[in-house]
């Protein structure tokens, strides 16, 4: 079974930063994408931004140039330097793992999701 661990949420000020960290855990061959998701009260579940095998990234417009994702050297690990927090940045945050492949089903892929964490900005 795959699990998703998320951790460094919190409660910042408007213009200040965070780290948010994730590590995937259990039997995994691979992971092609890993990203971060949020979604604040009332609304959707956004993309936030994206990291594929090869490095590629993709951010959404609202975070392009404050946030930054990244793979750890383990490559199960992904990590989001939140720069110039804003109010509206306020939402949990989820990590994302897809089109993983496990060892007892190799030619599948499947996608899972990690718990949530909270990050507030206050004004």
């Amino acid at each position: 079974q795959v699990q998703l661990v998320e951790s460094g949420g919190g409660l910042v000020q408007a213009g200040g930063a965070l780290r948010l960290s994730c590590a995937a855990s259990g039997s995994i061959l691979t992971i092609n994408t890993m990203g971060w998701y949020r979604q604040a009260p009332g609304k959707q579940r956004e993309l936030v931004a994206t990291i594929a095998t090869g490095g590629m990234t993709n951010y959404a417009d609202s975070v392009k140039g404050r946030f930054t994702i990244s793979r750890g050297n383990a490559k199960n690990t992904v990590y989001l330097q939140m720069n110039s927090l804003k109010v509206e940045d306020t939402a949990v945050y989820y990590c994302n793992a897809d089109r993983v492949r496990v060892p007892s089903s190799p030619l599948t892929v499947s996608n899972y999701w990690g718990q949530g964490t909270q990050v507030t900005v206050s004004s």
